[in-house]
Formats: C-alpha cells, sequence, structure tokens
C-alpha cells in the first residue's frame, strides 16, 4: 500500500533543521508543495526536487496520489511506496491537503494508500514568544491596527498596572486559568513598550535587548547556579541577590530603588523587608498599649479595616497618612546605613 507522508515542520526553527528522518523521506521519495515555501530553498540546495502544484487541495491529492502509484514513489525498501507533502501554512487538520485526505479516507474505504504525519522539527520551549514580537510588529507597522500604532509610553502607562493588579488577583483567587490569561496580558504590555521603545531613536533598544538584559541579570545573580559559589540555603541566596544588586547599581542604601508609585501597604512591607534583610537595627512604631498585636490574617485584616474606617470618620486619608510614616521609616533606616563605619 502507498504512503503519503505529511511533513509538519515548526515555522519558528531555520527552515533546514530538520529531522534525520525526517531528511531520509525527503532524499528518499517524491516530494510536494502547494507553492514556495521556505522549507523548499535548502531541500533544493541539498539536491531534493521539490514539485509546486499549486494551492487548490483537489488538484494537490490528484498529483499525490498519482505519484504514489509511479514507480518513481518507489522507495529504498521492496514495495515501499510514499510521497511527501510539505505542509504549509493552510495545511491544519480542518484545511487544506491533510483535511482533504482524512474526509477522503473516512468516506472511501476503497483508497490504497496511508497517510502518516512526519514532524520534522518541533518548538522549542519558548518559542511561541517569537510570534508575540511578530503579531506586535504587525500591529503597529503600516496598515496594521490604528489604535495600537498610536499608543505610547505614556497612554499605555495604567495598562502596565492594570494588567498586574489583574494577575495578582488571579493568583489570590487560585484561578490558574484565569492566571494564564492575565499573565499573558501582562506580557503584552512587555512586548508593547518595547516596539515603542525599538520606534524611538533616542531610546534604542528592543524586545531582544529586553529579554538579554533579562538573561545577564538572572546569570549575574545566581552565581551558585552559573559560577563556582556555593550557599547554603534560600536565605543566603536574598542575601547574595541584595549585595549584587546594590554593587551593580552603586546604591548607597538597601532602600534604595523601592518604587515610590506603589501603594503605602506594599511600599511599608518592602522597606520592612529590606531594612531586616539589610541588617538595619531601626524599629517601625510600636502598637499603642490598648491594641493587642493580631496573631493571624483574619485579625490583622480586621485591625488595618478598623483603622482606615477610624481614619475615614475622621476625615484622614489612610493612604497618605502610612506613607508618610513609611518615608519616615525609610529616613530612620538611611540614617542608621550613613551612621555606621565605612
Amino acid at each position: 500500500m502507498s504512503r503519503i507522508v505529511v511533513l509538519v515542520t515548526s515555522p519558528r526553527l531555520p527552515a533546514g533543521l530538520l529531522t534525520a528522518d525526517a531528511w531520509d523521506a525527503v532524499r528518499t521519495y517524491p516530494v510536494f508543495a502547494a507553492g514556495w515555501l521556505p522549507l523548499a530553498d535548502p531541500l533544493r540546495a541539498a539536491g531534493v526536487l521539490v514539485t509546486e502544484v499549486g494551492d487548490d487541495p483537489e488538484v494537490a491529492l490528484s498529483h499525490l496520489r498519482t505519484a504514489a502509484g509511479g514507480t518513481e514513489a518507489t522507495g529504498g525498501t521492496d514495495g515501499d511506496r510514499a510521497v511527501v507533502w510539505l505542509a504549509g501554512t493552510g495545511d491544519t487538520p480542518a484545511g487544506g491537503v491533510p483535511a482533504l485526505l482524512a474526509e477522503r479516507l473516512a468516506t472511501d474505504p476503497a483508497l490504497d494508500f496511508q497517510v502518516e504525519i512526519l514532524y520534522g522539527s518541533w518548538d522549542p520551549p519558548g518559542a511561541r514568544l517569537l510570534d508575540v514580537a511578530s503579531v506586535m510588529d504587525r500591529l503597529r507597522s503600516p496598515g496594521g491596527c490604528p489604535w495600537d500604532a498610536e499608543q505610547t509610553h505614556e497612554s499605555l502607562r495604567p495598562y502596565l498596572l492594570e494588567e498586574a493588579y489583574e494577575a495578582y488577583d488571579a493568583l489570590l483567587d487560585g484561578d490558574l486559568e484565569a492566571l494564564r490569561e492575565e499573565l499573558g496580558d501582562v506580557l503584552l504590555q512587555v512586548a508593547f513598550h518595547a516596539r515603542v521603545a525599538s520606534e524611538n531613536a533616542d531610546e534604542g533598544f528592543d524586545i531582544d535587548d529586553v529579554a538579554g538584559d533579562l538573561v545577564a541579570k538572572l546569570v549575574r545573580r545566581h552565581p551558585h547556579v552559573f559560577a563556582d559559589r556555593t550557599v547554603s540555603g534560600p536565605d543566603e541566596v536574598n542575601t547574595n541577590w541584595e549585595a549584587i544588586k546594590k554593587a551593580e547599581k552603586k546604591r548607597d542604601s538597601a532602600l534604595d530603588g523601592v518604587a515610590q508609585s506603589q501603594p503605602a501597604l506594599s511600599l511599608a512591607a518592602k522597606y520592612l523587608s529590606r531594612a531586616r534583610r539589610a541588617g538595619v537595627a531601626v524599629s517601625p512604631p510600636s502598637l499603642p498599649p490598648t491594641v493587642e498585636a493580631p496573631h493571624d490574617q483574619e485579625a490583622l485584616g480586621a485591625l488595618l479595616f478598623a483603622l482606615v474606617a477610624a481614619g475615614d470618620q475622621s476625615g484622614l486619608d489612610a493612604e497618605a497618612a502610612l506613607r508618610a510614616a513609611a518615608r519616615s521609616f525609610a529616613e530612620n533606616v538611611r540614617n542608621e546605613e550613613r551612621a555606621r563605619p565605612r
């Protein structure tokens, strides 16, 4: 029985990067394609004859069946008769030659050939990130989306926070399906800002620069993985990370680099965490003697909400008040750091 081998490859890898089985197939059997494909050039350069038969699936199927029954379809094994179809973008289970083959085999049991799917290459992990860059390029290029084309760093600014908060909400809800979607929206903001920057000669960076800087940073800050440093556990990893970051950024204080635009509650928590990890002996304000320290999340939440409500009744802004207290704590930490012997 003759075979029609549908050769499927990844569009995200170099066209000539094929498995040994794929190269064996194209060198052994006649090769057909609807029209020009990126894979055709490296195949022809290797001496493989690629016959283009047009993009009509019925016509293509006729050519394949005829060739599969011809003497040129005989391979290296007696009775092994096959032809290869190079799958293009229109060849999917729902369309193109593969769909037509499946339909014919399902409706005509007399057909005397088999269909084999041969994967000549697979997407490596992270390959779909190339699609993100490609789609963003299409949206921002002439003929793309008018709304996307007019966006700037400034106009996109609120979306970065919004998408991050929505991803955080999905985490709190334990909704992994929503988290997957929201992380995609966060990734969109990264790709969007990088694309905008690549169009401005004064900014001069693109998505590859962003990714390259990230990789370099991860390597530098994990010397216990990428170099010969040893660590005793996660705590030492955190300590090394902060020390390396402080040296890289030439910061004078452990609190330098904390995002000031974040909400006051997270700002205060970040200041406390940074000061604690840096070993700065500055105590935060104490609770009044009449207030019992909360011992669980529920009690802490109730206490915080009660304080917000009490401030609201007195016409006070809890966000502004906590931000001022956090900044006062930060100044005390910096004073303590400056007083340390150099």
